[in-house]
């Protein structure tokens, strides 16, 4: 890159955030920090945004306004709170965005950098999940760009041929299979929050680590690589591979599979995403195939774990049924790791919603949040009956 490029990140105090930073402050000639957010971490927030000279902090939870304005006292950054002034700081003109915001809640600031025609890493897969429809349609319409940060989207993106996809015989997501992969799904009614976090090759916050748990994380992904990638559902596969170093695969008609392979460290997508399309140095440490020695893959087991299955189904129904199922699971998730509900309630959560709630065509992201609001009050009774 010959040119300074300013960057907007939408989360910058969880796991993503904290490694985009990570590579920014490596390099300040090459970036420059307009924009950083955060939803509670006032002391992080502000301790970024001073480091990186920003231009403006915001944070998320208006009741923390004061105390982000307080310890930017004398920096001269401009700070803000809410989820309209979330929308408002990603429409700021920055060339590059990344969107790390947890959940459904990162949708509508997106989507405003999006419509300003961005470049925009992607590290929220719920935006695809909720609303990829209307995600894509809007990229399309406004000329913005879409990198997919996630580590298996990634590898895609980088060795599909998007000028001949229907060369393309299927896409192969790959999977660690969590902490739990040979646990028997009996056993796993006694797993605490603080056994499932512990991922054994990832380093990730909290609500992604419980998803991986539940394999639920790879069932969202699904969702996201049917509207990243031009392959129909029933030619995208997942493969659980324990040591995570094979981030994907495209099978391509002639037999061909391509790959891409790395240490298991967020920094190496995130490093694509933020340089592209040039690359730059990360960090990380360099993948030594001889001393790994063996790359083993397998099936996953649907009947263990039961997301998988949900998450297909639901994107074959379209519609708002992924909505529901994104919505379902946050609110369980939430509810697993404040020690409410028991780990396989969460499963049992999501397949009770995706019955329960009734679903629809999304016409535009009113009723995005309309359903995704229905189904957490329908979530957050099924929580309070196991309570």
């Amino acid at each position: 890159m010959n040119t300074r490029r300013s960057i907007t990140v939408l989360g910058s105090t969880g796991s993503i955030g904290c490694s985009t930073l990570d590579l920014v402050e490596r390099d300040l000639d090459q970036w420059r920090v307009v924009a950083l957010t955060a939803h509670d971490n006032v002391t992080l927030l502000a301790e970024q945004a001073k480091n990186l000279s920003a231009e403006i902090a915001v944070i998320g939870n208006p009741e923390k306004y004061a105390e982000l304005k307080d310890a930017l006292v004398g920096s001269g950054i401009a700070c803000a709170a809410g989820a309209e002034a979330l929308v408002e700081v990603a429409k700021i003109p920055t060339d590059w965005v990344m969107s790390a915001i947890v959940g459904a809640a990162g949708l509508a600031p997106t989507m405003a950098a999006i419509e300003r025609g961005a470049i925009v890493g992607l590290a929220n897969k719920e935006c695809l999940v909720c609303a990829g429809d209307l995600v894509m349609q809007a990229v399309k319409d406004h000329g913005a760009t879409l990198l997919p940060v996630d580590s298996e989207h990634n590898a895609i993106f980088q060795v599909f041929d998007f000028n001949r996809p229907e060369g393309v015989s299927k896409i192969i997501l790959t999977a660690s299979g969590g902490p739990f992969r040979k646990r028997s799904r009996q056993s796993l009614a006694s797993v605490t929050p603080q056994e499932a976090v512990k991922h054994p090759n990832w380093s990730m916050g909290a609500k992604i680590s419980i998803d991986s748990a539940t394999m639920m994380n790879k069932g969202l992904e699904l969702i996201e690589a049917f509207h990243l990638f031009p392959v129909p559902e029933e030619r995208i596969d997942i493969l659980v591979h324990p040591q995570s170093v094979v981030h994907s695969m495209v099978e391509y008609a002639d037999g061909s599979v391509l790959a891409q392979l790395g240490s298991p460290d967020m920094r190496t997508p995130i490093a694509y995403s933020l340089a592209w399309p040039a690359r730059m140095n990360a960090p990380v440490k360099k993948l030594n195939l001889a001393e790994i020695g063996t790359l083993s893959f397998e099936i996953p087991d649907e009947i263990r774990f039961p997301a998988l299955r949900m998450a297909r189904e639901a994107l074959r129904q379209g519609g708002t049924a992924p909505t529901i199922l994104n919505a379902a699971n946050e609110v369980a998730v939430a509810a697993f790791l404040n020690g409410q509900i028991g780990f396989l309630d969460i499963t049992n959560i999501v397949e009770d919603c995706l019955s329960a709630v009734d679903g629809s065509s999304l016409a535009g992201l009113d009723d995005v949040f309309g359903i995704d609001a229905k189904t957490r009050r329908t979530a957050i009774s099924a929580v309070k009956a196991l309570v």
